[in-house]
């Protein structure tokens, strides 16, 4: 009896572990206590729904598909709040009875379903439901084409948190979290200095900012707050600050973009870049289908017996060849051919748009803006009469004015930044009655009082 007893004993104890020992404390180092960590105390907690979460997602991902149906089906029933055993059958009459068997006794097992013995009826618990409206919100708002878990998940966490006065530090350490991994994410983009990239990523920042508008509502209800603790308080103050940095990114994406835009290489006087070429390549997903059709097949080889070889090596022995005659002398001149360049002279049209806007700033040049006049103008004024690559590329010039970074180095781009004016751009557009531009975003140009006194 003994032997047995001290055998089942052994049996109890995986890796050695005594009868009264937290299985957790073998992951954690030797001498340390699990729940002296905080996080540890706040997971134990919250075990009733892991154990939810871990029923409905352990297991293969058919499994995973399967548990989640019957409980989404059963839950979007609100026509009545209890289920008999015929009912569940007949709304998931699809499912076989065995595998429908298993899921029930699972969910039950495990608290998501609640059976009431004298009524003999299914129950969805409130642990079922709390737990659906979490996946479905991360569901809806989880877009394939992008990020998993992305900004909008989180924002209508804290959003809804602080609408109930229950948001947490966490809550918001994992908003601020996403906002700086943005970043970082936007800042390698322009460093890459691939055009692909700044205009994925661009596309990304404008998608960003408009989650950062929503988002700023919900930052100054909390730090308003009178009730919120000190460590909410500089959560919030640190998305704030994370949310300007993120918008401050536009400048940087424009200086790239400007930087790559005069760097472009074109082919010859066609009008394509390999910018072109490289969109239009990657619009194919098969490369190798372009060949068909534009490369011959290779070269057939021809093998020839000993006979033939020896014709034709005696052929090439007795047949008289006239000795080449080298060059006696250096070959006459030529004129070198004459060539036109048709490429716009950027440097002038750069240097004619600056003097036009010094103008401008100079308000003695115009008599119609007096001290009392208007001092904006539209921006179509400003840059027509003109041809469309003229305007085109006065219009992409615009967004260095009042640049700080840009102005303080040197170069006509860095004089163009320092002009005392104002670049005031709308999403609106405004028709137009020109030959070459039919429309363009309505903006104006008006002088910028805080630009020094040296421009006054």
């Amino acid at each position: 009896m003994i032997d047995i007893q001290a055998g089942a004993a052994l049996a109890a104890e995986p890796h050695g572990l005594a009868p009264d020992e937290d299985p957790l404390a073998a992951h954690f180092q030797h001498g340390i206590a699990p729940d002296e960590i905080e996080q540890v105390f706040h997971l134990k907690r919250a075990q009733p729904m892991l154990s939810a979460f871990s029923a409905l997602f352990h297991g293969s991902q058919d499994g995973v598909l399967v548990r989640l149906l019957v409980l989404r089906e059963l839950a979007a029933d609100t026509g009545s709040s209890a289920f008999s055993r015929g009912d569940i059958n007949t709304k998931l009459a699809y499912l076989i009875p065995e595998s429908l068997e298993t899921v029930l006794n699972r969910l039950r097992t495990h608290g998501l379903l609640a059976w009431d013995a004298p009524a003999a009826v299914y129950r969805i618990t409130p642990l079922a439901r709390n737990v659906l409206s979490a996946l479905d919100t991360l569901i809806a708002l989880a877009k394939p084409e992008e990020d998993d878990a992305e900004m909008g998940f989180l924002l209508s966490q804290v959003a809804g948190a602080q609408a109930v006065g229950g948001i947490t530090v966490e809550q918001l350490r994992h908003l601020l979290g996403r906002l700086v991994e943005l970043t970082e994410e936007f800042r390698d983009a322009i460093a890459s200095g691939s055009e692909f990239k700044l205009r994925t990523s661009q596309a990304k920042w404008h998608m960003a900012c408009d989650w950062v508008e929503k988002g700023s509502f919900i930052l100054r209800a909390i730090t308003s707050d009178e009730r919120a603790d000190a460590a909410t308080h500089k959560a919030a103050q640190a998305i704030g600050r994370a949310q300007s940095a993120l918008l401050n990114m536009q400048g940087m994406f424009s200086r790239a973009l400007n930087q790559i835009e005069r760097q472009r290489v074109h082919l010859g006087q066609s009008g394509l870049s390999t910018t072109d070429v490289k969109r239009w390549l990657l619009a194919h997903d098969d490369l190798a289908s372009l060949a068909e059709g534009a490369i011959d097949r290779p070269v057939v080889p021809l093998f020839g017996t000993p006979a033939e070889m020896i014709d034709v090596a005696e052929t090439e022995l007795l047949t008289e060849r006239a000795i080449a005659v080298g060059p006696k002398g250096l070959p006459s001149g030529e004129d070198a051919p004459l060539t036109v360049n048709d490429n716009p002279a950027t440097q002038a049209e750069l240097t004619d748009w600056i003097n036009k806007l010094a103008d401008f700033a100079n308000l003695g040049n115009f008599p119609e803006f007096s001290e009392t006049g208007p001092k904006k103008v539209q921006l179509h004024e400003s840059l027509l009469p003109a041809g469309f690559a003229v305007a085109s590329y006065r219009a992409s010039l615009l967004p260095l004015l009042g640049d700080a970074s840009e102005a303080s180095l040197q170069g006509a781009t860095a004089e163009l930044a320092r002009l005392p004016i104002r670049f005031e751009p709308t999403d609106e557009m405004v028709q137009l009655d020109d030959p070459e531009v039919a429309a363009m975003s309505f903006a104006t140009l008006s002088l910028n009082p805080e630009a020094g006194p040296e421009h006054e």
